[in-house]
């Protein structure tokens, strides 16, 4: 049996520049890390001559064209495999709360059906057959950073280049600023999830006209990553998250709703300094930048959520464990 281990992620700028319809006009670039919760996937070979498939339900096919879960379908047939496989998926994150869960989850699967082929792949590869599953095969309108932050992990700045490439780099900074950041980030879920496929379909439809908006993003990306390498006052960083979550409001109407803006502004009240919704909008989990000192503040006006404890993982996915027998 194989079991992989793939972080889900946290995004902090440039978001929707990893989208097709923006990096083909103008280069794209997010700044993004991988954190300490993530999805696991084990698969086994299956005893008889079906497939088992368990999720938030379990299949039973007698084939790979008639597994009902799209993305072990397509992993499957991207992969292959001579024998009927058992498949389970458990995860620290329900789904549709702008962690990256899909991806992180495409990644995993691809490295565990690797992995019981007794092929050792690139990150790169990961992420990048994860993104041709997702976006090419599945036509789901999704971007390209939750794949390459998970496979890779750590904190990147990710670069989408107009002709396809993705340039990962890894963001250089002291021990000091990192374990900082980490102390000063906080997250809380708003109690709603959302399929991101309805905000990010209107959002690609409308890439055009808000270019100007996603180069912005692009730069305010830029600049939060020169804060965390060249050592400066985080509290710039702060700041500049919520410069970015207030231009990103503005790319599609539906990524934030009275709700949300309420819990943001009474983290604001409290002392943060910056903050926003994670991955495409409408819902999941929120994420501030507030000092320590304010912390408990900020904890007691957002009360009725729940907090999600975490901290910044510098490794992407991994096999968490390696059975004796590879297909």
């Amino acid at each position: 049996m194989i079991i992989t281990r793939t972080p889900f992620r946290i995004s902090f700028a440039g978001g929707g520049s990893d989208l097709e319809a923006c990096y083909s006009r103008q280069p794209g670039a997010v700044l993004c890390s991988a954190i300490n919760k993530y999805v696991y996937l084990a698969v086994k070979e299956h005893f008889g001559n079906t497939f088992r498939v368990s999720y938030s339900r379990t299949e039973f096919a007698d084939s790979i064209d008639t597994i009902q879960h799209p993305i072990v379908r397509e992993c499957l047939k991207l992969v292959g495999t001579p024998k009927p496989l058992e498949i389970v998926s458990m995860a620290d994150l329900p789904a549709n709360t702008g962690m990256g869960s899909s991806s992180s989850f495409t990644v995993g699967l691809l490295h565990a059906l690797y992995a019981m082929r007794g092929q050792v792949v690139s990150p790169e590869r990961l992420a990048r057959e994860a993104c041709h599953i997702e976006i090419e095969r599945l036509k789901e309108p999704i971007g390209k950073q939750d794949q390459y932050i998970g496979a890779f992990g750590g904190l990147q700045f990710i670069r989408f280049q107009p002709d396809g490439r993705v340039l990962i780099d890894p963001v250089v900074c002291s021990q000091d600023v990192y374990a900082e950041l980490s102390r000063r980030l906080l997250i809380f879920f708003t109690g709603m999830t959302r399929n991101a496929r309805d905000v990010l379909t209107s959002q690609r439809r409308n890439t055009r006209r808000k270019l100007p908006a996603l180069e912005e993003l692009c730069r305010i990306a830029a600049r939060m990553r020169d804060v965390l390498t060249l050592g400066r006052d985080l509290n710039e960083f702060g700041r500049m998250l919520h410069e970015a979550w207030r231009i990103k409001k503005s790319l599609e109407t539906s990524i934030t709703n009275p709700a949300i803006d309420a819990a943001y502004a009474r983290g604001l009240e409290a002392g943060a300094l910056g903050g926003k919704l994670l991955g495409a909008g409408g819902g999941g989990f929120l994420l501030f930048y507030c000092e320590p000192h304010l912390q408990p503040r900020l904890r007691e006006n957002l009360s009725g959520l729940a907090e999600l404890h975490f901290a910044l993982e510098p490794e992407g996915t991994k096999i968490a464990h390696l059975g004796r027998d590879p297909l």
